[in-house]
């Protein structure tokens, strides 16, 4: 237990160092007034203005209408995929229904698959759909958080920037050199990279084996830099080739928390306000930490049952104690378990062990935490779902003391609650809506693996990390059939724009107002006072929304469990 204890610690301190860098690096790329070589070429090439003012309607359909066309473009490619070079294997082009999951899936940021990636996905398909939307979707993501903050750090304007300077900057500053970067330290721990499809082996018996191979390191690289989550391999990180090490294994861990933490510093540099930047980071990191300690605490207890069948569960035993079903061996309870905290907290998806194995509290934190979708978050979205409920948590402040809320020096005035209240409100109902709608389709119990309150989890499981744009799964649902497929990816899209694109449009409505004197009864949120309530406006929400889909669930496993009944 110590040693997982140390092993935390290191891990925590090492992101805490990182997000300063980084964080130091993003506010440069945002600030900066010149453009390099490349993104000039660029903007000749599309055409764009670089010099063009945007407000908030103008970002936002910038963003919309570009995520459309590649979404669609993605489509495409995976329908005539049997048509495309590179795939030696000859793989059969994806159904309609699951090309649309699938781009859906990766130009959302939530890489959700219904398909295994190694037998349904050729070499082309993987590096012109599924790496390049997973570019696409983190800078997307870091260029809308770049908008948004620019907009709370403005008065009396109307712009909130460039979207394409934003997005273009992202990309050759930040995603491009950052994944480079980690593609070559992957291939030098022994993750493949070629266009070779597979490698044919003679094995000891003298039989040939079939081992299928791609450019893995570059689409890991990207994964995990990006919170994207996709696997090269249906097993995603719990492959050998797509985690060949235990440094490996950190290293994902690190590169998931790289740019949601490092935008906490960004922000408190663009507005002058270090100690907020700090107060927002320690929000994300105190749900973390909490999170993390109530997932290894259920794994290393493990099954209490496990007792009376003579089976040691104490450290000393030669399996190290606690539930070690669906974990890789190398890693353990500690990493494995800090690894599903991680890739539920960042929305990335990518896992190394398999969740629908956790304990049945265990498998309801990392539920929690995409419900919650506060806890660091995806690649900028993370960091403008925290603001959302800062907002919330001065207004409701603001009401109990009789006072107009004001937030960074603006009111927050009837406008911007009803934006924020979209956002919001977004969130759940797409949860909770296609949850109970997928309860009465006829052909649901079909998909499960498990029915009672485990199957449940697992239906709700879907929905929570297809909204939250996670795209890891419980992986005991059969989800590659149409109705899945089809509302699966409308909980992504919804979950993605209807969550983003109203709180780009309080961003611009805070640039238009002047600053406003703070008073005596202004509340300041830079305080440890501040991050508490922001925590707990945050856990109060989403447990009244919440509570009773998870006691239908989780909640209810764990109770029978403790009378002898498993599922």
């Amino acid at each position: 237990m110590l040693d997982d204890l140390v092993q935390f610690i290191l891990l925590f301190a090492a992101m805490t160092v990182l997000a300063v860098l980084m964080g130091k690096w993003l506010a440069r790329v945002f600030t900066r007034e010149r453009h390099s070589a490349p993104e000039r070429w660029s903007y000749a090439l599309l055409g764009i203005d670089p010099g063009e003012r945007m407000s908030w309607l103008r970002y936002s359909m910038a963003l919309l209408l570009s995520n459309a066309a590649m979404m669609l473009l993605g489509y495409l490619l995976l329908r005539v995929q049997a048509l495309l070079p590179f795939d030696a294997l000859q793989r059969a082009s994806q159904t309609p229904d699951q090309a649309f999951n699938t781009a859906a899936s990766f130009v959302t940021n939530t890489n959700w698959q219904s398909y295994s990636g190694e037998s349904s996905l050729s070499n082309f398909s993987q590096m012109a759909v599924v790496t390049f939307l997973m570019m696409i979707s983190a800078a997307t993501g870091v260029a809308a958080c770049a908008g948004f903050i620019r907009g709370l750090s403005r008065r009396n304007t109307a712009d909130i920037g460039n979207y394409w300077v934003d997005f273009t900057r992202v990309l050759y500053r930040v995603l491009l050199p950052l994944s480079l970067l980690m593609a070559l330290v992957y291939v030098w721990q022994g993750m493949p990279q070629t266009l070779t499809s597979e490698a044919v082996v003679t094995t000891l018996e003298g039989a040939k084996q079939h081992i299928v191979m791609g450019p893995v390191a570059s689409l890991e690289s990207i994964k995990h830099i990006g919170t994207n989550g996709g696997g090269f391999f249906g097993m995603n990180a719990a492959h050998p080739y797509e985690n060949p090490t235990p440094l490996t294994n950190t290293l994902h861990m690190l590169c998931m928390l790289l740019i949601p933490s490092a935008l906490t510093y960004t922000f408190g540099s663009m507005l002058l306000r270090r100690r907020q930047g700090w107060a927002f980071f320690a929000a994300f990191a105190v749900m973390f930490v909490v999170c993390v300690g109530l997932i290894y605490g259920a794994e290393r207890g493990g099954n209490p049952h496990f007792a009376s069948f003579g089976v040691d569960q104490q450290p000393s035993a030669l399996q190290a104690g606690g539930n070690m079903e669906g974990k890789e061996l190398r890693f353990g309870i500690g990493q494995t378990s800090m690894f599903v905290g991680v890739t539920t907290a960042a929305t990335t998806g990518s896992v190394d062990a398999m969740h629908d194995s956790l304990m049945p509290i265990g498998g309801m934190i990392p539920i929690a935490e995409m419900m919650l979708n506060n806890v660091f978050g995806g690649d900028g979205v993370g960091f403008i779902n925290l603001i959302t409920f800062a907002i919330l948590t001065v207004f409701l402040v603001g009401m109990m003391i009789g006072r107009t809320p004001e937030f960074l020096g603006k009111k927050i005035e009837a406008r911007e609650m009803k934006l924020v209240m979209i956002a919001v409100l977004a969130h759940p109902l797409s949860i909770l809506a296609f949850t109970a709608f997928a309860a009465l389709w006829p052909g649901t119990p079909a998909s499960l693996a498990n029915l009672g309150p485990h199957g449940f989890s697992e239906v709700l499981y879907a929905y929570t990390s297809g909204t939250a744009n996670n795209g890891s799964a419980f992986a005991g649902l059969n989800a590659n059939t149409p109705f899945f497929n089809t509302t699966i990816g409308l909980a992504m899209l919804f979950g993605r724009y209807f969550t983003l694109l109203p709180m780009l449009a309080v961003a611009g409505s805070l640039a238009m107002k002047r600053s406003v004197p703070e008073g005596a009864g202004t509340l300041p949120t830079a305080t440890p006072l501040f991050t508490g309530l922001l925590v707990f406006v945050v856990v109060l929400v989403g447990g009244l929304t919440f509570f009773p889909a998870l006691a239908l669930g989780p909640i209810v496993e764990h109770l029978v469990l403790t009378s002898g009944q498993l599922f």
